[in-house]
């Protein structure tokens, strides 16, 4: 029978990320997703789900939220739950515990975080992937990553399943134009290997452009990216998940020390549009 897990994200490019991982290292998977918490609760109704990986901070319904209706009254109040946040602060981690999740997982993290913290709550369930040896035995493996497998996920859509490949719908229009500018505050940039200062050149509702010094690891197109923003007076305003869009260096010198780098970001919450509308204004 093949493992159902939920993922709950309201970014798509962080549920695609961690869809994409959990296909690489087990064959015999289901995988559902939701764009919120409320969302999470009617696929969590019509399936039987096994393992759920969600989000902290979520539009209509946040991950806590969430967190206390399967405890309190899902049929499945015991289900293994990994909280996925990019706050990675000890107070948060420890409220997370004490909220009732099996685990903790900050973004950005690797593929080899997430494999970690999935097989262990696996192992308490007892779960082992006979399918992932015989995978391997055919020559297929490689081809189920590149196609996502032969499993169709379904999702919930106002309590009827549809194709995963639905996606959520885009922010306001009014938001989405509303342009760039200055900012006037401080940046700092979160990949899963390193952590560096930013220098805004600038900021809109979709993404970040600036300069950092070339780090000894370089991040990558597409890796993930938290964007940590603060006002000139320290005071922190927003916590933004993204991914490297681009990056490049701004001298014609293999060993220059400066580099460009677009983040793009992926949440779909209307608070953090509001707060960077008012960054921005």
């Amino acid at each position: 029978m093949a493992l159902k897990v939920l993922v709950v994200d309201d970014a798509s490019f962080v549920r695609d990320t961690v869809k994409r991982t959990l296909r690489q290292f087990l064959a015999n998977i289901e995988i559902h997703d939701a764009v919120d918490g409320r969302r999470a609760v009617s696929v969590m109704k019509l399936n039987k789900i096994d393992l759920v990986l969600s989000d902290w901070e979520m539009p209509e319904m946040s991950g806590a939220e969430l967190l206390h209706w399967v405890r309190t009254e899902s049929n499945t109040p015991k289900v293994p739950f990994i909280m996925i946040s990019s706050r990675g602060d000890r107070d948060h981690i420890v409220k997370a515990i004490e909220t009732g999740v099996s685990d903790y997982l900050s973004k950005p993290f690797t593929a080899d975080e997430l494999r970690r913290k999935v097989n262990k709550q696996l192992r308490k369930i007892g779960y082992k992937d006979s399918a992932r040896s015989a995978q391997r035995d055919t020559g297929f493996g490689s081809i189920d990553v590149l196609t996502g497998g032969k499993t169709e996920a379904r999702t919930v859509e106002k309590g009827r399943a549809t194709p995963q490949t639905k996606r959520e719908g885009k922010p306001a229009k009014a938001a989405t134009e509303v342009a760039g500018g200055r900012f006037e505050g401080k940046a700092q940039l979160r990949f899963p290997a390193l952590t560096c200062q930013c220098v805004v050149r600038d900021l809109s509702l979709q993404a970040l452009q600036g300069f950092i010094v070339r780090p000894e690891t370089l991040p990558t197109v597409f890796d993930q990216a938290v964007v940590d923003l603060e006002s000139k007076s320290g005071e922190a305003l927003a916590r933004l998940n993204g991914y490297v869009h681009s990056i490049q260096a701004v001298e014609n010198n293999p060993n220059t020390s400066k580099l460009k780098i677009v983040i793009r970001f992926v949440d779909n919450d209307p608070e953090k549009f509001e707060i960077l509308s008012k960054a921005i204004a």
